[in-house]
């Protein structure tokens, strides 16, 4: 971890207006194209949840700006690796607070993802005994498959990107997810945002 050089950033002034904000997101919704990652996760005995989870860290940890957090409301840090913070269900339909550590190792991703889901499963805890911002918010709606979406806004400035992952759909053999994406404007732009979506679908098709 490491603090950005604000001052000599070519997005200084943007990081300086949009700091101020109550609510510096803004966010998007996509289709993403996930037919080879949910064949390989089926072929692999992987979690397909796991599966396309590991390639979004991927593409997050790929793409720059995606580990930039706003620390002391107006310092930025630069992690060495971001990881996971996804709702997970439980039987009853509540959910709790998962914290999954990245692995370039898909199988163990998929273990880290699986201990978790178990610790959920069997508590009612809320969060993880680990919580920090080196991680990325995420759900998951298998039953919708949305358009658009909107994330709750806790009313304390945060910058932790925030995504959720809809309803796989069947058109005649292509399976296709929605996909929803809110980043604070302080850290990025809609350039980045691209350049993590193409990043993002091009690891679900290199399966």
């Amino acid at each position: 971890m490491k603090y950005l050089d604000i001052e000599n950033w070519n997005r200084k002034a943007l990081f300086e207006f949009y700091n101020t904000f109550a609510d510096p997101y803004f966010a998007v919704t996509v289709q993403l194209d996930v037919t080879q990652a949910y064949r390989y996760a089926k072929e692999s005995q992987l979690s397909f949840f796991a599966v396309y989870l590991h390639d979004c860290l991927k593409a997050v940890n790929a793409v720059e700006p995606f580990r930039y957090r706003v620390v002391d409301d107006n310092k930025v840090v630069i992690h060495d690796v971001i990881h996971a913070s996804a709702t997970m269900l439980r039987p009853d339909n509540t959910f709790g607070f998962s914290f999954i550590d990245y692995d370039a190792d898909v199988t163990v991703f998929n273990q880290r993802m699986l201990a978790e889901k178990a610790r959920i499963v069997n508590s009612t805890e809320l969060f993880p005994p680990k919580n920090s911002q080196d991680c990325i918010y995420c759900s998951a709606l298998p039953w919708l498959n949305f358009t658009g979406h909107k994330e709750a806004v806790s009313g304390v400035k945060e910058s932790v990107p925030k995504f959720a992952f809809g309803k796989l759909m069947d058109d005649n053999g292509t399976k296709t997810m929605s996909f929803a994406i809110s980043v604070s404007h302080a850290l990025m732009d809609g350039y980045h945002l691209s350049l993590f979506t193409d990043q993002l679908q091009a690891n679900l098709l290199d399966h």
